[in-house]
């Protein structure tokens, strides 16, 4: 088991009015949010959305052309080189040079960080079924993404960015990874920072979900308090103006010869009340999950984005 995080530590994930411009576009714009300590969030959007150029930030890859992006406390920029020894990060696409064999990168990252853990590293490797001999190169893309994965849980993290981790992955890996992110997360109270369209096992484990859409932050919140003012709600015929009845709609679309509409202010009492009132031509109302709720949002299945 891995000691726990230093009392005090707070392992914090912040920006502050982040903005981005590639040329005259805003790949992110104005983006204020917070990661709090030893907690899951998961970062949405479609392809475009700003998330890669966000995650940059927080690693201190990208410097934003206003704001600033803050780790522990401290601005990445200013501080990557000391602030990233206490972070792991697992990219979408692992690098490594192709000819390097698996316990090779263990040997080299055991050099780079202080609070390197052999063992700890060694174990998930046996876990995930890949050989220590095993050369980067002859790996499968799943494969790859385990093996980085390993390499960054093994650094004794105190807060794990995990950027789209389970793509490549069939259902028995992504399993094992996240069983392996949960139970670092209860032995270290790691926090957690996820970007990734596999919504379904994000669903479980994330207390609270960002999307992002043409750069800007649209929807930031607990995922419990998200989906219990979702509904979608099938009316037989065309309804009354639905703000009349003080429903906000993110979609309407026709159902038949009625129509469908997602609500993102659902309440159980006051719809009650205002079916009755209204007389409103009610034929189902249905809770929504994480994804269905991003599609509603952000208008694409979180499938054809990267």
């Amino acid at each position: 088991m891995n000691a726990p995080l230093p009392s005090g530590s707070q392992a914090e994930i912040r920006a502050s009015n982040v903005t981005v411009r590639y040329g005259r576009k805003k790949a992110v714009d104005d983006v204020t949010m917070t990661v709090a300590p030893g907690s899951v969030y998961a970062l949405l959007g479609r392809n475009g959305s700003g998330k890669s150029s966000l995650v940059r930030c927080f690693l201190g890859q990208l410097k934003p052309q206003q704001g600033h992006a803050e780790l522990f406390g401290d601005d990445v920029w200013r501080h990557r080189t000391r602030l990233m020894e206490r972070v792991g990060v697992v990219p979408e696409d692992p690098d490594a040079p192709p000819e390097s064999r698996v316990k090779d990168l263990g040997w080299f990252s055991s050099k780079l960080y202080s609070r390197w853990q052999e063992s700890a590293f060694t174990r998930r490797i046996d876990r995930f079924g890949i050989s220590p001999a095993a050369r980067f190169g002859e790996l499968s893309k799943g494969q790859k993404k385990q093996v980085s994965l390993a390499l960054a849980l093994a650094t004794s993290p105190e807060i794990l960015i995990l950027d789209d981790p389970t793509l490549g992955l069939d259902v028995v890996a992504r399993k094992s990874l996240f069983e392996e992110v949960l139970g670092d997360m209860a032995d270290r109270g790691i926090t957690v920072l996820i970007t990734t369209h596999d919504l379904a096992p994000v669903e479980s484990i994330a207390e609270r979900v960002g999307i992002l859409k043409n750069g800007r932050l649209v929807l930031d919140e607990e995922v419990e308090t998200l989906k219990n003012r979702f509904r979608r709600i099938r009316f037989t015929s065309q309804p009354m103006a639905l703000e009349q009845a003080n429903l906000v709609a993110a979609t309407v679309r026709q159902w038949g010869t009625g129509t469908e509409a997602v609500i993102s202010n659902y309440d159980d009492v006051a719809f009650a009340r205002m079916r009755g009132e209204a007389h409103l031509p009610v034929a189902d109302v249905a809770p929504m999950s994480l994804e269905e709720i991003f599609i509603a949002v952000a208008g694409e299945h979180p499938g054809a984005a990267s």
